[in-house]
């Protein structure tokens, strides 16, 4: 059996790519590594590299927690849960202070030998195979097994990659072009083999075996989806195509990939996670099919003819038992395209080619997307108003003749979706962030008035630009009233912009209210607290909402 290389020599190369800002010296130093590796090594490195801890589309993830991680690296070096918070305030990053804590590691293994990449995804699957009673202790242990005998080095990458905060630069794209580079494949042959296979452990692995052309897209290895592009209104999107397109409802709810092959069924999420548990209506229904195939489509909160408001799926999606689930929170499986069928793919099809295998595949079992021809702005405007109607987002807008891209914006498909008001609030809270934001303050929580006092709506960490983050980091330790170290509490005075997808009751902020998805659009200089938005504004806005749901 052929000696696994080290772990350490992995490290150190994420080390030397993170120092540099040069895309084409990441490339080369990643592809100076891969080059010496056997084809299991290659593919943990190239996963390892991405931050992940598993192929893409796993069943199961390693699930270690932050609060697991502190406790060993805690534990491990004597360091007092102060001391370990002053270094994530210092930081930002856990990776960073497991390595800074793991210099002062009071206990060593006896014989100690070198942690290789087979005995890191070896401990990887030990972690994920980790369940049911007894499981978080099975881990803890797992985990301090291995930090022991990890230098503070292999420490730190080892939590960034449980905690997918590696921030080391490297995209899927430049491993891409580092294993074209290693293995002297094609970049587009690379590139082409990646969209299908999903996983890019698996590409490298097969890049080192030569069988790059090999690859095939398959069953159980989710692809990317294919995104729509943003348009402002109907008239730019009927002078974009210049001819009659599919308009189809946008529905509010989780996109999805369902696999089928044989009589076993799958689910996967944008994240190409598995979340077959939370939706085995969907599963079973689709196992009556005919045939394998890969469909592309969206799990709607839907009854009687009619959507639901979208926080129903987050509680499915939150839930152990799906079947107590589904009784609660009825889906449905909107299917608008299809990708692979009984063993060939479909994406280079046009649409319209698409659309008949669909068709064939779901007759009988499941829902096809609604779909109406329009050409003119008029018609486009008309599809949406009704979209609206019927209480969806709006419309995808797609041209018959458009192939599918994986993972790409592609011309022949637009979105159209309506915005929603915005909120004007007041920042009452902020926190530091961390990655990249350490050390400046990022996070906000901002409340609306309610009879003279202020209630919480939400909070935001986007929206700004660096330059603004560091101005309000000012601003924050200025106005501050509370100091709790990693948070503050903060004089009401600086009003934001806030947009968002919707409003839900929740009992987490003291308003009663939540806005999903918060962005910051600007800072409001030109107002006060007086000018801030009230909870009756709140309120307004929640009742057009077509689609509202109460917290439990």
């Amino acid at each position: 059996m052929r000696q696994s290389a080290s772990f350490l020599g992995l490290a150190r190369t994420l080390d030397d790519v993170r120092s540099t800002r040069s895309k084409n010296e990441k490339i080369r130093i990643l592809a100076s590594y891969l080059s010496g590796l056997h084809p299991e090594d290659a593919e943990t490195a190239a996963r390892v590299s991405t931050g992940r801890s598993s192929e893409r589309g796993s069943r199961d993830e390693a699930q270690v927690g932050y609060s697991t991680l502190l406790n060993v690296v805690s534990e491990m070096t004597g360091a007092k849960m102060e001391q370990v918070s002053k270094a994530y305030l210092k930081h930002g990053d856990l990776g960073e202070v497991a390595e800074e804590l793991l210099l002062r590691k009071r206990e060593q293994t006896l014989f100690q030998e070198p942690l290789t990449l087979h005995d890191l995804e070896e401990t990887f699957g030990r972690l994920r195979s980790a369940k049911g009673k007894g499981s978080a202790a099975h881990r803890e242990t797992l985990m301090r097994s291995l930090l022991l005998r990890a230098t503070p080095l292999e420490g730190k990458y080892i939590v960034k990659v449980l905690t997918g905060e590696m921030r080391t630069g490297l995209v899927a794209g430049l491993v891409e072009k580092a294993i074209s580079r290693a293995y002297s494949v094609p970049e587009e042959e690379v590139a082409k083999a990646h969209m299908v296979v999903g996983d890019i452990g698996l590409l490298a692995g097969a890049a080192v075996r030569g069988e790059i052309l090999q690859l095939r897209m398959t069953p159980f290895r989710p692809v990317n989806f294919m995104l729509a592009e943003p348009m402002a209104t109907p008239t730019e999107i009927a002078g974009h195509f210049g001819k009659e397109v599919y308009a189809e409802y946008k529905y509010d709810g989780v996109r999805a990939q369902v696999h089928k092959q044989g009589d076993a069924v799958r689910i996967y999420s944008r994240r190409l996670e598995d979340i077959t548990a939370s939706f085995p209506e969907v599963a079973s229904s689709l196992t009556k099919a005919e045939g394998d195939f890969i469909l592309d489509g969206e799990i709607v909160p839907f009854t009687r003819g009619h959507p639901l408001p979208f926080q129903l799926l987050q509680r499915r999606l939150r839930k152990t038992d799906g079947r107590e689930a589904a009784r609660r929170a009825p889906v449905t499986y909107f299917a608008f395209d299809i990708l692979y069928r009984n063993g060939k793919e479909t994406v280079s099809l046009t649409l319209t080619e698409r659309r008949g295998e669909l068709s064939a595949v779901i007759k009988g079992v499941g829902t096809l997307a609604h779909s109406e021809a329009v050409e003119t702005a008029t018609e486009i405007e008309a599809a949406f108003l009704r979209s609206r109607k019927y209480g969806y987002e709006g419309l995808v807008l797609k041209d018959p003749a458009s192939s599918y891209t994986m993972g790409k914006r592609g011309a022949g498909w637009v979105k159209l979706k309506e915005e929603l008001d915005t909120i004007d609030a007041v920042i009452v809270a902020a926190e530091y962030g961390h990655g990249k934001r350490a050390g400046v303050i990022s996070d906000y929580t901002f409340a609306v008035r309610d009879s003279g006092a202020l209630k919480t709506i939400g909070k935001a960490y986007s929206g700004l630009t660096d330059a603004e983050i560091i101005e309000m980091t000012g601003r924050m330790k200025e106005l501050t009233i509370e100091d709790h170290g990693y948070w503050r509490k903060v004089r009401p005075e600086i009003v934001i912009e806030v947009a968002f997808d919707s409003i839900q009751r929740s009992s987490r902020h003291d308003s009663g209210y939540a806005l999903r998805f918060p962005r910051i659009k600007r800072v409001r200089t030109d107002k006060s607290v007086a000018d801030a938005d009230t909870i009756e504004k709140v309120m307004a806005v929640f009742s057009k909402q077509r689609l509202k749901v109460e917290e439990p």
